[in-house]
């Protein structure tokens, strides 16, 4: 079950410019009726490469339909067997007239409610009998200039490939948008609205207000207009849909498993008759960017994170994506990145003067091109905060930077590349799909690894500091600089104050930046490698299993789903099971200040800079029985990577800076968190669903404060000093080259000490007692937001995992229950939960819940439709179909993740130690797929019940005031 632990690493930051994944709802199909094919229509935009001196990489075929309907087709078999389609729409919310605010979402919406050839209820049911998941694998998303449909197919087989461009199809040519469908789906779109109202999304309308004042981007969010979404008219969704969905303005991406030849003609076929119904709607005027003075703008945000930016602003660069261009960018990137590095050496310094800054450049929607240099701080850092970032950002302009740096900089991103040309032959299929997407979007030219590579070289070569220094100054050039401060309480002297400080700091003098030391790496040698005492092949899986004499033991597992890539695990003592229950202690910090700390002999940026142009890194846990160290690396770089992690065991940093760091924002975290309901129920409700267990529970900013970093020193170092070490490796290796990687390193080390013993009660953890009424508990948000939760107690996965897997199973015909009556037929929620949970260390914990963020006034209705839900589970057996529907995606996404090292790396986690764990890991997919209809009633019957079920809800705590 998740622990509390990792909410702690969650902090609040601005939200992304862009609409996040809306999820829509899926559908059948037929084939559509002949039209009159519209003859050599002209897209709206040609493929970049039309315009560009830069190739387009030769894997992907590009076309045009007659219709001017775009598509690019790649082949590509990583995961096998499989596929990823998009069809983009180009327009999104700045399309919108002033009577459509929200209709580009909402319409999105509409797309999955009924075409005219796939009645409304059909379209998810057609995609789940296909193995297709709702959210997971059937979504959508709007932006301000885009509109895309995405499918993640499980097969490549006619049925599935032909079925799912049929649906794609009708959504973009066919919906019927029936009046009454519409006005069921206006509490949906409320409901998403509501669940979106966060902190970080007033944040983001103020950035765009003030960077964009009196543009059209400022007053297009894609959420839209409550009122209008509330009583927009059919008409109003009929004018939009067929003014801009239509061909000319759709682009289709396909990338997997198949014949390029065969998907082209199955494109062709499915749309090459789709014609326009009316006229072309126009692209909208964006405006210009209006000249500006220095500008400062505050808004007071409870719940956010403490923040300054300063920015400057220009009217877009619309030039084509040519080689000049992106060489261009390359210099001034290279500049950034040094900047960013030194921002990043600040931070991490003692008692720095901000949480964490950077700098960049970009364009927001064709609207406005901006360089930024922000911060976020701790209430009270604003001055600090400030004037370093401006200082800083100064120096960079001013003096420019050195030589060294920069060749730092291109030895990182040189890595980076031939990287990434030598892994091109496995890259990610959904991958390859959203960066065809994103390059259609963004009008770029889709190039191949292996020509930006040739391409960096050639910008690189014989480029020199000046050069740099002179391109990055262009990033803060224009109007400015506009600041915005975000802040959860407010500023002393308010924005003329604000000005005030920046002013002052512009008139300090800055000097340039000394040179750094040169560094060697001091962790080569951990003694005389081992030579293993035993190996055993695990033909089963496909692994190897190795012993040494000092008792570490090495299970690799060689595999080609990924080229370049080897991740590895490292577990040693007892976790969580060695922590006390009834009190909080400093380790639970740990995860947070481990690998910041740097080692003994080299601090993290110290450590960054002697490792220059190598591929390696450092993850740190503590799980329920064991601590956890973690990397990736390519093979190259492997023997480096496992040093680096045994000198992480042997002799980690744990310096006093990140401790006092995460001390401090400690706060912060906890008030953004409490600021929605979801995030307060997840601080507040952790340690209530382990029974009050402090391992689990989220401690306050008082029991934060009395923390010590002598006591995490001695807990962590302790706690990692005795038992066996487990090693896990997979990915791109032979078994030879990782035994020779571990035995130099961990194998190197002395013999160690048997595990500790768990603390009295720390090897159990035991779910709440029932709740006759909900559990009440409180957020800082608005007082119309509400979360409604319910838990039942049901079984480990510490042995025998088929009881969990048949939980799981229930649990996923529960979430289409719950989708289709609390989502769709009631508009309760916009986005429901169900989940099951099982441990794999503690005996008997394992839940399904339910949860909602709703409306505080529907939370009754949410309990009341949760337990009809459960009682139709319990009272009769569910049908095939729908057993089928909630098991395939399961089956399908597992097959998906088998092909793939992460699902590896965690699944022979404790092969060596528990061999009896290989007949498990072989029969989760048989598990599921021998379920029968009688066994997921019986499941309902044996947990979903009334009296033990623990719930709880979130309301705010404005609104007893209200």
């Amino acid at each position: 079950m998740r622990s509390a632990r990792h909410l702690l690493l969650a902090a609040s930051s601005l939200a992304l410019l862009g609409a996040a994944a809306l999820p829509a709802v899926a559908m059948p199909v037929s084939s559509t009726a002949p039209a009159a094919v519209a003859q050599n229509a002209q897209p709206s935009s040609a493929w970049a490469q039309a315009a560009s001196d830069i190739p387009a990489d030769p894997a992907v075929r590009f076309g045009t339909l007659p219709n001017g309907m775009r598509y690019a087709i790649m082949k590509n078999a990583t995961p096998p067997g499989q596929a990823s389609l998009r069809l983009r729409i180009a327009a999104g919310s700045l399309m919108e007239n002033d009577d459509q605010l929200g209709l580009a979402h909402f319409m999105e919406h509409m797309a999955f409610n009924g075409t005219t050839n796939v009645p409304e209820n059909d379209l998810l049911r057609i995609l789940e009998r296909l193995g297709l998941a709702f959210g997971a694998d059937t979504n959508a998303f709007t932006s301000f200039d885009q509109t895309a449909y995405t499918l993640e197919l499980p097969r490549t087989n006619d049925e599935t490939v032909d079925t799912s461009l049929r649906i794609m199809r009708e959504q973009v040519s066919e919906a019927l948008m029936k009046a009454e469908a519409i006005d069921e789906e206006r509490g949906v779109i409320e409901g998403e609205e509501r669940l979106r109202n966060t902190p970080g999304l007033r944040s983001l309308k103020a950035q765009i207000a003030l960077l964009a004042p009196g543009q059209r981007l400022a007053n297009r969010l894609p959420i839209g207009d409550l009122s209008i979404i509330r009583s927009a008219p059919r008409e109003r969704f009929v004018e939009f849909y067929n003014a801009y969905y239509r061909p000319e303005r759709a682009t289709m991406i396909a990338v997997g498993d198949f014949d390029v030849d065969q998907m082209e003609a199955k494109i062709k076929a499915t749309f090459g008759d789709w014609t326009p119904k009316a006229a072309d709607g126009p692209n909208p005027d964006l405006g210009t960017v209006a000249p500006r003075s220095a500008e400062t703008r505050i808004l007071v945000e409870p719940g956010i994170q403490s923040s300054i930016q300063l920015n400057w602003i220009r009217n877009p660069d619309l030039d084509p994506d040519t080689v000049a261009e992106r060489r261009e960018a390359l210099v001034q990137n290279l500049g950034l990145a040094v900047l960013n590095r030194r921002l990043g050496e600040i931070a991490r310094a003692d008692n720095p003067p901000f949480i964490g800054a950077s700098a960049s450049k970009g364009s927001l929607f064709d609207t406005v091109d901006l360089g930024s240099v922000s911060a976020s701080f701790n209430p009270g850092g604003l001055k600090r905060a400030l004037e370093t970032i401006e200082q800083e950002q100064r120096r960079l302009v001013q003096f420019g930077v050195t030589q060294t740096e920069l060749d730092r900089e291109i030895a990182n991103s040189r890595t980076a590349l031939e990287n990434a040309v030598q892994a091109a032959a496995t890259r990610s299929t959904p991958a390859l799909a959203n960066a065809l997407l994103g390059s259609a979007n963004d009008d770029k030219v889709f190039s191949s690894p292996a020509d930006n590579l040739a391409r960096f070289e050639a910008s690189v070569k014989d480029l020199k500091a000046e050069q740099v220094s002179t391109a990055v100054k262009a990033v803060f050039e224009g109007y400015g600089p506009l600041a915005l401060v975000i802040t959860p309480e407010a500023i002393e002297g308010g924005e003329a104050g604000v000005t005030a400080a920046l002013e002052a700091s512009r008139t300090v003098a800055v000097t340039a930046r000394a040179e750094q030391a040169q560094l060697e790496w001091p962790y080569a040698n951990f003694g005389a490698a081992a030579v293993p005492s035993s190996r055993t092949e695990v033909a089963a899986v496909g692994a190897t299993v190795v012993t040494f004499p000092n008792g570490v033991r090495l299970t690799v597992k060689p595999t080609d789903f990924k080229d370049e890539q080897i991740l590895m695990t490292v577990r040693t003592g007892i976790g969580e099971e060695g922590l006390p229950t009834d009190r909080f202690t400093s380790q639970m910090l740990a995860p947070m200040v481990f690998t910041q700390g740097g080692l003994g002999k080299l601090t993290a940026d110290e450590l960054s800079r002697v490792l220059t142009g190598k591929i390696y890194s450092a993850g740190f846990s503590i799980d329920g029985d064991a601590y956890q160290l973690s990397g990736a690396t390519r093979p190259a770089d492997l023997q480096l990577q496992m040093q680096v992690l045994a000198a992480y065991l042997t002799d980690p940093g744990l310096r006093p800076a990140p401790f006092e760091q995460i001390k401090a924002f400690f706060p912060q975290i906890l008030t953004q968190q409490r600021a929605t309901p979801g995030g307060a129920f997840g601080i507040q409700a952790a340690g209530l669903l382990a029974s009050g267990d402090k391992r689990e529970t989220v401690p306050a900013a008082s029991d934060i404060a009395a923390f010590t970093l002598d006591e995490l020193k001695q807990g962590v170092i302790q706690g990692m000093a005795s038992g066996p070490i487990d090693i896990v490796m997979v990915g791109d290796v032979t078994v030879d080259d990782a035994i020779k990687a571990v035995a130099s390193t961990f194998a190197a080390l002395p013999a160690r000490a048997p595990a500790a013993q768990p603390l009295p009660g720390s090897d159990q953890r035991r779910f709440p007692a029932p709740t006759a009424q909900p559990v009440r508990l409180t957020h800082s948000g608005p007082a119309e937001q509400a979360l409604g939760y319910i838990a039942w107690p049901t079984t480990d996965s510490v042995d025998d995992r088929t009881e969990a897997r048949k939980v799981n199973i229930l649990a996923e015909v529960f979430k289409l229950r719950v989708l289709e009556e609390i989502r769709e037929k009631q508009a309760l929620a916009y986005s429901p939960r169900v989940a099951s949970s099982s441990s794999d260390v503690f005996k008997g914990y394992g839940s399904i819940f339910v949860m909602a963020e709703t409306a505080a006034d529907k939370i009754p209705a949410f309990y009341a439709a949760v337990d009809a839900i459960t009682a139709s589970l319990r009272d009769a057996p569910v049908t095939e179909d729908e057993l089928n529907r909630a098991r395939l995606p399961v089956i399908e996404s597992l097959r998906r993740s088998q092909a793939g090292n992460e699902y590896w790396l965690g699944q022979l986690e404790d092969l060596a130690a528990k061999p009896a764990s290989l007949e498990q890991i072989q029969t989760h997919i048989s598990d599921l797929e021998s379920f029968t209809a009688a066994d997921i009633q019986a499941a309902a019957r044996q947990y979903l019940k009334a009296d033990t079920a623990w719930k709880a809800e979130v309301v705010s705590d404005k609104a007893a005031t209200q």
